[in-house]
C-alpha cells in the first residue's frame, strides 16, 4: 500500500511521530492535577487518553505481526493508567520504533487479517487488511490527538495547527 504520492505506510507514520513530539511537548510541562483534569468528553483526561492511544498502537502492531492482542486492561500500556507523563512519554518512543519497524517489514498490505475481540460486554467479529489495520493505527491516533488538543485548549495551553501541511510540505515564499 502507497499512496499515489508515493507515501508508504511508515513515512505516514513518522509524520505522526513529529506531530506527536510537538503535542508532547506541550503535555509535559503541566503539573500532575493539569494531565489528570477530567473533562467531560473522550476519556476524560489527558493521561487516560494516551494511554488508550499507546495500548491501542501496541495492540495493532501486533495484529500486523500476526501475534494475539490481550484486553486492553490487560496489555502493557496499561500500567501507566496511574502514572506520571515521564514513563508514559519513554514508553512511548520505544513502542514508535517497534511501529516504524513493523510498518517496514509488512510485504502485503492487501493481507486479509480477522480477529474476535470483546469490546464494552460485545464480542464482534473483525475483518480487515493489513492495510486496513495500518490505516486505523494512523488515524486513531489523530483522532485522539484532536481530544487531547481540545482538552489543552481548555487549559490555557496554544495547542494549536499540527496538520501535515504545516509539519509535512516543504514551503517557502514565491
Amino acid at each position: 500500500m502507497t499512496h499515489p504520492a508515493g507515501l508508504h505506510p511508515a513515512e505516514a507514520y513518522d509524520y505522526l511521530v513529529v506531530a506527536r513530539s510537538k503535542l508532547l511537548d506541550w503535555i509535559r510541562p503541566l503539573p500532575a492535577e493539569l494531565y489528570t483534569r477530567e473533562f467531560p468528553f473522550g476519556y476524560k483526561n489527558i493521561r487516560a487518553t494516551l494511554v488508550h492511544v499507546t495500548s491501542a498502537e501496541w495492540g495493532y502492531v501486533r495484529r500486523l505481526r500476526g501475534e494475539p492482542v490481550p484486553p486492553a486492561g490487560e496489555r502493557p500500556f496499561a500500567r501507566y493508567a496511574g502514572e506520571p507523563f515521564v514513563p508514559l512519554e519513554a514508553a512511548w518512543a520505544a513502542q514508535a520504533e517497534e511501529t516504524r519497524r513493523t510498518l517496514r517489514e509488512v510485504r502485503d498490505w492487501a493481507q486479509p487479517l480477522e480477529w474476535v475481540a470483546s469490546v464494552g460486554g460485545r464480542t464482534r467479529r473483525y475483518r480487515t487488511t493489513t492495510g486496513g489495520v495500518a490505516l486505523q493505527l494512523l488515524f486513531h491516533e489523530i483522532h485522539h490527538r484532536a481530544q487531547v488538543m481540545a482538552m489543552l485548549r481548555q487549559l490555557g495551553v496554544a495547542a494549536e495547527n499540527l496538520d501535515y501541511s504545516v509539519l509535512g510540505f516543504q514551503v517557502q515564499d514565491a
